[in-house]
């Protein structure tokens, strides 16, 4: 096995193929698009490979067949036919001043236009765009492909200033009306990005895109499967320990029979042979906490959302859907479906221990402990957990509560304090990367917590109490028998009942009983 170069960074093909990188086929992929239609649209996470794909596409149709040698593609087409490509891309501007969308368009049009030897025309974006289509065709003799990358980018950029996103959604609704008003001069159409804005404020006019984001025959249009990693990347396996690859980095599913890993975490890890959050710190989701704890979403929350064709799709500047927001930025993605009375639900899941504990991490950063100490914290848990002395974990316990600043509990923005209790030590535990489930469910009831550690098991239930001790935590793990779904594990249980005083906002009473 011979190993080659890593494409880290790369999003051009013709780069890639180049320089003998690694490169996993997605030429099959283009072969059925071809076949089967002209206009999609395609969501995906940020990182995913969306750019690379478009590349590929790009080299395809301007016919540059060498490139391709080797791939699933290449027998397969016919290269002495070669069409005219528009590539349209915003991953580069800054779209949350008014009018740049228009700028930044009006460069790229131009640019072609130099190219192509071709006159400016219209004094509108839309005018131009739709003339450029026009004259390359009329020039040719070929219909053109037109390609569009990170097409959301000026809507999602502005976010945070509502008027300049609504504008440059309603722009952009105009430019890319262009598409279907020039459908006799457009071989091939493809637009990608992260968000999948309803088709009713973006694409009500360009009604004639195939949406291929939850296409089980497309599931693995970007990222990489287990196949990919044993076949292609084979010489660089030596050494790395397989399964917490997969637990780290696999995951990702959009309704097709294999989960894909993301591209980005694979190559970092290749390169650097760490187990860290790659993907997940080249962007980190400030805005995303911030809308999960207005919308009082706690953290257990995350781990049972369950979302429709039309939930996951809710997407537009004045109304994001929490579900379409997590499950279309790649924090949360399909764990499995079921069909009732013809309406498809999709629960939800964390893709992988880097989502799950790097999100975590960060909610817990937003909920309001004394984070010069948690690093102390963390330790001392994974000590005491391992030691099962219980005695100084309530002490620990006592801590890290005490660690919420008082002014949390004047301002917050989750009324439910049990709620926010439950949250905030979900968070702590699944931000050190350990096996824990929110509210798991049994024959009796949903256990509030449920830990796997060291050949043990550890369960939790949260109270919020106005006596001290109230004992309702212990009753409640004991009466509603949870640990009875455990108990074929044969491994020790602990219920661990944790009380908090609403009065004075600390824990009052820490409870463990072998079950």
């Amino acid at each position: 096995m011979t190993r080659r170069k890593l494409p880290i960074g790369i999003q051009t093909f013709r780069t890639l193929r180049e320089r003998g990188c690694y490169y996993v086929d997605k030429t099959a992929h283009v072969r059925a698009l071809l076949d089967e239609g002209t206009h999609y649209f395609l969501s995906r996470p940020r990182r995913f490979g969306k750019s690379l794909f478009l590349d590929t596409l790009k080299e395809l149709f301007e016919g540059n067949e060498p490139l391709f040698a080797g791939l699933d593609i290449h027998q397969r087409c016919d290269w002495s036919v070669r069409h005219p490509v528009v590539r349209l891309s915003f991953g580069s501007g800054d779209f949350t001043r008014p009018d740049q969308v228009e700028a930044r368009l009006t460069e790229q049009l131009a640019a072609v236009e130099r190219r192509a030897g071709l006159a400016p025309e219209y004094a509108t974006v839309p005018g131009r765009f739709g003339a450029v289509l026009e004259a390359l065709h009329d020039k040719t003799g070929q219909a053109v492909a037109v390609l569009v990358d990170e097409y959301d980018k000026p809507i999602l950029d502005a976010l945070e200033a509502p008027d300049v996103a609504r504008s440059n959604r309603n722009f952009l609704c105009g430019v890319y009306a262009v598409i279907k008003d020039c459908d006799a001069h457009v071989r091939f159409a493809f637009l990608t990005g992260v968000s999948k804005f309803s088709k009713v404020s973006l694409f009500s006019e360009l009604n004639n895109l195939k949406d291929i984001t939850l296409d089980p025959r497309y599931s693995t249009v970007c990222g990489y499967t287990d196949a990919d990693l044993d076949g292609v990347f084979a010489a660089e396996l030596p050494g790395i320990d397989r399964a917490a690859v997969r637990e780290w980095y696999d995951g990702y599913n959009w309704r097709g029979p294999e989960t894909v890993y993301n591209p980005y975490d694979i190559l970092l890890f290749f390169d650097r042979r760490e187990f860290k959050a790659h993907w997940f710190q080249t962007g980190t989701p400030s805005c995303l906490v911030d809308i999960l704890c207005r919308r009082r979403v706690g953290s257990p929350a995350l781990e049972d959302m369950v979302g429709t064709d039309e939930s996951l799709s809710k997407f537009d500047v004045d109304d994001i859907g929490t579900e379409a927001l997590l499950f279309q930025t790649g924090y949360l993605t399909i764990g499995d479906e079921r069909n009732v009375g013809g309406k498809t639900l999709y629960r939800l899941r964390y893709p992988n221990r880097e989502v799950k504990q790097s999100l975590n991490e960060h909610l817990l950063g937003a909920l309001g402990p004394d984070s010069s100490r948690q690093g102390a914290h963390d330790i001392r848990l994974l000590d005491l957990l391992t030691a099962n002395d219980f005695a100084d974990l309530e002490s620990l316990f006592r801590a890290f509560v005490a660690g919420v600043p008082y002014n949390w509990h004047v301002n917050n923005d989750i009324a439910n304090f049990e709620g926010y209790y439950a949250s905030l030590f979900y968070s702590w535990f699944a931000a050190l990367g350990l096996d824990v489930t929110a509210e798991d469910a049994g024959s009796r009831g949903r256990v509030d917590m449920a830990l796997r550690f060291n050949g043990n098991v550890y369960l939790f239930e949260f109270k919020m109490v106005e006596s001290v001790p109230a004992g309702t935590a212990m009753t409640q793990l004991r009466d509603r028998r949870y640990a009875d779904k455990y108990r074929g594990r044969g491994e020790p249980i602990h219920l661990i009942a944790v009380e908090f005083s609403r009065q004075s906002r600390d824990l009052a009473s820490f409870a463990v009983e072998p079950a």
